[in-house]
């Protein structure tokens, strides 16, 4: 019984680890990351448990197509793009921001067509 279930973990402990990787790589959203989009989602769209669950399942999808790390400069772009002023006027026209507020809305777009 012992070496069976030794060999068992030998073959399955593989792929266990495998999985774990893509669930970090897929879910590198914090809780609190995920819970703030579900808010704004629902103060938006309604404050029912139907809103409750697409807006969940839009983070997630969202998540699934953008790192984290993309997911929060795009936001960030955005953020500075709602203040006036001289300053911000490199993230209403440069390159690269414009390039990650491009992917965060394909990405969202990707999301609604799933979830609403």
């Amino acid at each position: 019984m012992r070496y069976w279930v030794g060999a068992v973990l030998a073959i399955c402990l593989p792929f266990a680890v495998q999985g774990q990787s893509v669930a970090e790589r897929l879910n590198d959203y914090p809780t609190a990351a995920r819970a703030d989009y579900v808010f704004a989602c629902m103060a938006t769209n309604g404050q029912s448990r139907e809103m409750l669950e697409r807006c969940s399942c839009s983070i997630d999808e969202i998540a699934a197509i953008l790192p984290y790390e993309r997911y929060v400069q795009a936001e960030t772009v955005l953020s500075m793009r709602r203040v006036g002023g001289e300053r911000m006027a490199v993230f209403k026209s440069a390159v690269m921001p414009e390039t990650l507020v491009a992917e965060l809305r394909r990405a969202q777009a990707e999301a609604e067509i799933v979830c609403f």
